[in-house]
């Protein structure tokens, strides 16, 4: 059946050349495949899944589609989304031991739940409405409850404290939203092969779910034509990153674990999609090897790392790309089949230990204060060895300093006091003017609008510790409002903190191809970490008082009006005649 499928996909590629050159298109649309493992500090294993795919610009009148999803493109046009991002994410990201300061933890560490922000080229006064309509159709593509944010009270419109600086930007999160094959189904529906070949074939559900962590994550953005008479072009990421726990039996614990695809996925990759311009999959060495790539000089000799005294690899890469820290196998699948399928392993072979670079801070949230009616938020930041060591230093006034962005959103039942923030530096409580250098407030309104905080923080480069807190009231809400599981307490969504000034990037040595995965990786993306999110227990009626209202009320009712009425029918002299007569 496979041998069959690919026979006739071929023919579909050649009718889509056909049908562009029929329309006079000059440019056709692209697919690549990739994914990258990685070993991680802890003893386990990093898989990254991206996909690329490319709409060039066309007649904005109309648009035939042959291998970008046709659900996504009707959405930018109807909606006019300039840029968007939605990501199910379970499980927390740990920036201590998987990384903080390269380009893949910082684009793919989301918070828990789900996350969606959207940049809208609408006039101002229809960015909310365009939102509202965008959840909703969401919603039913990735049978998800994503049309929850559309309520006022569930999203906000930062305007720099996120990162992407626009007034028409809308920002909503769902920490309680559970992710499961239910969303990740519709995800993959949108690839050419979908699950049935190629990379993609990997995912197998068991696999993924009992992760650590995983996260599927969908950025759209549009690329403008510059001519006249064609409508902008639509690039799509799709990404799926999971943390496994490689099974091993070997009796030495500090030993790094030997895994393979199969051991991790239960299945073998048999082929590439024949959709995809490009298909290749990746492995990322760091500590020891990254130290010795300065020794390598020509390509030849960094061929024979694929085995050598530390490890060694299953399949000899086709190429290999240096980096300051770290090696990057390349691997070639367009050889793999059903009789010789790849299946890449890595066996260790002497104990081994490194650490991942960090983000220039550490952020931790947690809450403060007891009982069910005031208490406090606090946000920690901790100074991480990566910059006690790092070159990167930005003079203000003539001081070394380090920005630091503070992104979050309170729901509205959260009452905040902003004129109670306090900033500590080292245990030293600090004025607004040391070290607050630029603050947002948007207050919430009850039942209508949740409140917002952005800031930007000016700290020494020596600092050791900074903490943030502010106060808040627990309000009340209407018994209609409380979810079923109310007990369990509510969500404050994750707080986002960035470094403006610090920017991720994997600088290859060697001239990098083609691949959209590698180009990603090249470019400098902003440092960004998210907190936990927290829970607080508010107030809660006791549900069952409604019941035991109802049944004590109508059990009164039926006794009283049963013996009214019985005495208002029953006639003495009547029955006493009647027994005298039967007599």
């Amino acid at each position: 059946m496979a041998s069959l499928v690919r026979s006739w996909i071929p023919l579909l590629v050649l009718q889509s050349f056909l049908f562009a050159i029929a329309f006079g298109s000059t440019q056709v649309e692209e697919f690549s495949e990739a994914l990258l493992l990685k070993p991680l500090p802890d003893r386990k294993v990093l898989a990254h899944f991206h996909f690329e795919n490319r709409a060039p610009p066309s007649n904005s009148h109309g648009r035939h589609h042959h291998l970008f999803p046709k659900a996504i493109s009707q959405l930018v046009q109807k909606f006019r989304v300039k840029e968007m991002e939605l990501s199910f994410t379970q499980g927390r990201w740990n920036h201590e031991h998987w990384g903080g300061f390269d380009p893949l933890s910082s684009m793919n560490a989301k918070p828990v739940g789900v996350e969606l922000w959207a940049v809208f080229d609408v006039p101002q006064s229809q960015v909310d409405t365009s939102w509202k309509n965008l959840t909703h159709a969401l919603s039913g593509l990735f049978c998800a409850s994503i049309n929850f944010l559309e309520s006022s009270t569930s999203y906000a419109a930062p305007t720099w404290g996120f990162g992407t600086n626009s007034d028409k930007l809308r920002y909503g999160s769902l920490p309680r939203e559970a992710v499961c094959t239910e969303n990740l189904t519709p995800w993959l529906k949108l690839l050419p092969c979908r699950d049935k070949d190629g990379i993609s074939a990997l995912m197998n559900r068991p696999s993924v779910y009992r992760g650590f962590y995983h996260s599927q994550r969908l950025h759209l953005s549009t690329v403008e034509s510059g001519q006249e008479g064609l409508g902008s072009g639509i690039v799509l990421e799709q990404s799926l990153t999971v943390v496994l726990q490689p099974d091993t039996t070997s009796i030495e614990t500090n030993i790094q674990p030997s895994w393979s695809l199969s051991s991790l996925f239960g299945r073998k990759v048999v082929g590439r999609c024949v959709l995809a311009n490009s298909s290749h999959v990746y492995l990322q060495l760091e500590g020891r090897l990254g130290q010795e790539s300065k020794n390598v000089d020509t390509e030849i000799e960094a061929h024979k790392l694929w085995k050598n005294a530390d490890f060694e690899l299953s399949f000899k890469p086709d190429r290999v790309l240096r980096e300051s820290s770290s090696f990057l196998f390349i691997f070639d699948i367009d050889n793999a089949s059903d009789s010789e399928p790849f299946d890449l392993g890595l066996t260790w072979k002497v104990p081994s230990k490194w650490s991942c670079q960090q983000a220039p801070l550490h952020a931790s949230r947690f809450l403060m204060g007891s009982g069910n009616e005031r208490g406090a938020i606090a946000i920690l930041l901790k100074a991480t060895e990566s910059q006690e060591s790092s070159p990167v230093r930005e003079l203000t006034d003539g001081r070394c300093t380090i920005k630091a962005n503070v992104f979050q959103i309170f729901p509205w039942y959260i009452k905040v006091y902003y004129h109670t923030l306090q900033i500590f530096v080292d245990q030293q409580l600090k004025t607004d003017s040391e070290v607050l250098k630029k603050i947002n407030v948007s207050p919430s309104t009850d039942k209508v609008s949740s409140g917002m905080l952005e800031i930007m923080l000016e700290l020494p480069c020596e600092v050791k510790s900074a903490a943030i807190s502010i106060e808040y009231d627990k309000g009340f809400l209407h018994i209609d409002e409380y979810p079923p599981d109310a007990n369990q307490g509510f969500d404050i969504p994750s707080a986002l903190i960035s470094f403006p000034n610090h920017h991720a990037s994997l600088d290859f040595q060697e001239e990098l191809s083609k691949s959209p995965l590698i180009s990603s990786f090249k470019e400098k993306s902003l440092v960004r970490s998210y907190t936990e999110v927290l829970l607080v227990p508010l107030t809660t009626p006791d549900f069952s008082m409604p019941y035991n209202v109802i049944t004590i009320t109508c059990t009164i009712f039926a006794l009283y009006f049963g013996s009214l009425l019985n005495v208002l029918r029953r006639r003495i002299g009547e029955e006493e005649r009647f027994l005298k007569s039967q007599g």
